[in-house]
């Protein structure tokens, strides 16, 4: 098409249908992306959540078979003693293969916690309002997720003591609400965890580590 010899109206007209054709393939892409983005979140959240649901069941059952198993430990005498009392932590060794329950006192918090957390996010949510970034303010992205909890519904001593870094960035408000995070700390719980070994060819113990960052 020589467009030299269109009229005015014609070239106009041709316009039209130029940017309406690239209007319908802009739709076109965002339709097929979105397509494409929901599949493929689709396939990824069906395949992760049995894996989550099978890691939870796993971590239920050896947490209620090794209690068990430690029971059976006491009763033959297996059980190490330290300073007079039973230790919480053992090992069991079967061939190739070796089972660590390993439990230490951990710094935590009581009930003040609670209420202290409670205050933080009315805290925060006051403090987005004046933000101009809003949620996207990182001073807020961070606090919250300093706030997160574990699968047991605790708050973290390490991360709590990260918000007290904070103090400097805020008014007293946020002062007070950190003194009664320090004020809760007074509780010692006891965190057990479990590591499993496979003894490789060379019979040397290697840890498995049945994480997905590990893989």
């Amino acid at each position: 098409m020589d467009i030299s010899k269109l009229s005015k109206e014609e070239k106009a007209e041709l316009l039209r249908k130029l940017k309406e054709e690239e209007k319908t393939e802009s739709i076109r892409r965002k339709e097929t992306y979105e397509a494409l983005r929901h599949q493929f979140m689709f396939d990824v959240e069906s395949k992760l959540m049995p894996v989550v649901n099978d890691v939870q069941g796993f971590y239920d059952w050896i947490v209620g078979e090794s209690k068990a198993f430690r029971n059976v430990m006491r009763e033959y005498g297996q059980l190490r003693m330290r300073q007079g009392e039973e230790t919480a932590t053992f090992s069991v060794v079967d061939g190739n293969f070796k089972l660590e329950v390993k439990s230490n006192k951990v710094k935590s918090f009581d009930e003040r916690a609670d209420l202290a957390a409670e205050r933080l996010i009315d805290y925060l949510k006051n403090y987005i309002a004046h933000s101009e970034k809003g949620v996207d303010d990182p001073m807020y992205q961070m606090a919250m997720t300093l706030l997160e909890r574990n699968r047991q519904g605790d708050l973290d001593y390490k991360s709590i003591s990260k918000l007290y870094e904070l103090e400097s960035r805020f008014d007293e408000e946020y002062a007070a609400i950190m003194q009664l995070f320090k004020e809760s700390n007074v509780v010692y719980k006891t965190a057990t965890n479990y590591y499993f070994h496979k003894r490789d060819e060379n019979g040397v113990w290697r840890r498995i580590e049945p994480s997905f960052c590990r893989l």
